[in-house]
């Protein structure tokens, strides 16, 4: 029986580039997969077509050869022989692209000579109220690994070098084959590394990198807020064998203050007062977190929870001009220990009071006479 035409197998016209070919058998691919046809032989079938198509017109040689003498180039050792089976590496290519989330893929492959980037750590810092105000610049002491001096990362021996893996051949990976496709797994002579440290540094022990407690300054600016992630770049730990350095992660947590609350911007307090300066009205001063005295005026009458804004007062906005607002909440401290004559003056000014000077407490209790009454009747 004659074989199909390639180009017709995989449903591409002979002008076909190398995109289209591969769209064209990965959707293929994925239809007539033996995993998604199982027991299904015609499937497999077409599966075996589909491969041995793509793995002829992928390669511009082999192309060439079969545009010219069609199935023939690859007969009884014609030119541009192909073999048999499943061997070659572009199978398994277009499978890792599409089965390559399932089995890892490419992108945990090391980099080529070894070198792997390096961990990102993290550092958590608590600052006070008053510095997330201000801003200010902190020395911080890390412990981390860096690039080893004597092999300047390498992990070879001064004097020496890595040599390739002979396993891999410095890809870090091989590949093995399983039925009738090819699986890519990491190199177990190199571990994925692509190299081979006959050599090892005596002070990294081939590691190219060394642990070590390292200085380091931190710009907090003013405004910042609690929660807030400052990244430093390449101030992780170093890289395997010469890699790029992983990322430095600073958490800032803001201390609660003895008297001032933060909410965004703003900043709130609360202030007891006396009962007669709530009711005559008066002054107080204030210090503020710029470090300045600031005169509120309480309103006659004040009641208990009234706030009383400070326009800008609060903390500075990050990476502004602007700064938020200071709110004071007014409390009222009910006097304790009376004297007598204490006493006597205020059990005056209770016979004296009316519901003018209590207004809400009168029409609180009217209110309780009301709902009392209806459930009476």
């Amino acid at each position: 029986m004659a074989k199909p035409d390639f180009y017709a197998t995989l449903g591409v016209a002979r002008g076909a580039d190398e995109k289209e070919l591969k769209s064209a058998f990965r959707k293929l691919a994925m239809k007539y997969h033996p995993d998604k046809n199982p027991g299904d032989a015609a499937a497999e079938h077409k599966f075996k077509e589909l491969n041995e198509a793509y793995e002829t017109l992928k390669d511009p040689q082999k192309r060439a050869a079969y545009d010219r003498f069609g199935h023939a180039a690859f007969e009884q050792g014609g030119p541009g022989g192909m073999g048999g089976g499943f061997g070659g590496g572009g199978f398994s290519d277009i499978f890792e692209d599409i089965f390559g989330e399932m089995m890892g893929g490419r992108g945990g492959r090391r980099s080529s000579g070894g070198r792997e980037r390096g961990a990102d750590l993290r550092y958590n810092m608590e600052i006070s109220l008053e510095e997330a105000y201000s801003g200010k610049t902190a020395q911080i002491r890390v412990p981390t690994s860096i690039t080893c001096d004597v092999c300047t990362g390498s992990g070879a021996k001064p004097g020496t070098q890595p040599t390739t893996c002979s396993t891999c051949g410095g890809a870090g990976r091989v590949r093995a084959s399983q039925g009738f496709f090819s699986v890519e797994r990491t190199c177990p002579t190199c571990h994925g590394r692509g190299q081979m440290i006959a050599d090892p540094c005596t002070k990294c022990g081939g590691q190219g990198r060394v642990t070590e407690e390292r200085s380091l300054s931190v710009n907090i600016p003013a405004g910042i807020e609690d929660g807030t992630r400052i990244r430093l770049s390449g101030e992780g730990e170093a890289g395997m064998r010469g890699g790029p350095a992983g990322d430095l992660y600073i958490f800032l947590s803001v201390r609660p203050h003895p008297v001032f609350q933060r909410e965004g911007a703003d900043l709130f307090c609360t202030v007891p007062i006396s009962m007669t300066s709530a009711a005559l009205g008066g002054k107080f001063d204030i210090t503020t977190m710029d470090g300045a005295r600031s005169r509120v005026s309480v309103p006659e009458g004040t009641q208990p929870g009234k706030e009383l804004r400070l326009r800008g007062k609060g903390m500075p906005v990050l990476r502004s001009n602007q700064f938020g607002d200071l709110y004071v909440r007014i409390s009222i401290e009910t006097p304790q220990k009376l004297s007598k004559r204490q006493r006597e003056l205020l059990m005056e000014f209770q016979e004296l009071s009316s519901k003018e000077t209590s207004p809400e407490s009168a029409g609180f209790f009217s209110r309780m006479k009301g709902f009392f009454d209806t459930l009476t009747d």
